[in-house]
């Protein structure tokens, strides 16, 4: 069982909600972002989502938009942020940290290497905001056998089909 399921798990069980905080990675600059994630987990987060940057956020809004380009201008790229979690690891062994990110970055580095560097890492789950779960199937089994875990977007009007495709 992974860090993220088994701290959701925890909380259900509490039952107690989960508090998932977001932040982008690199921003203001990637030194800073180990020193916000441990913060936010001596906060009481639960559950940390770690933003990849990416050039063309599309499915984010202006302020994670700006979020994004100011991390790529302060050089923040995929592997970088790797290395953060693993830094991250050596300090808190326990928060969940959940990489939010396109899948672009991703098919660049190549699906195999990012999901073995990210497990290495101590990453713990993947959420991929523009790849359908319908074209995800290799993608997913990947990262799985890597032991991450994979997440997808979901909508209040998404029918009970697409829902079992999402878990």
């Amino acid at each position: 069982m992974s860090r993220l399921e088994k701290r959701l798990q925890q909380r259900a069980a509490e039952k107690r909600k989960s508090f998932v905080a977001y932040i982008t990675a690199g921003d203001p600059h990637l030194d800073e972002t180990v020193d916000l994630v441990l913060a936010l987990g001596r906060s009481g987060v639960d559950v940390v989502e770690l933003g990849v940057p990416f050039s063309d956020p599309l499915a984010d809004g202006p302020t994670n938009q700006r979020a994004a380009e100011r991390a790529l201008a302060s050089g923040t790229d995929l592997q970088g942020i790797l290395k953060v979690v693993a830094k991250i690891r050596q300090k808190d062994a326990e928060l969940p940290i959940v990489l939010f990110s396109y899948v672009n970055p991703m098919f660049h580095m190549g699906f195999e290497t990012f999901a073995q560097a990210a497990a290495a890492a101590g990453v713990d789950g993947v959420l991929t905001v523009d790849l359908p779960p319908e074209e995800a199937s290799s993608y997913r089994s990947i990262l799985h056998t890597a032991g991450l875990d994979t997440i997808f977007l979901a909508s209040p009007t998404s029918d009970r089909k697409r829902l079992q495709l999402v878990q």
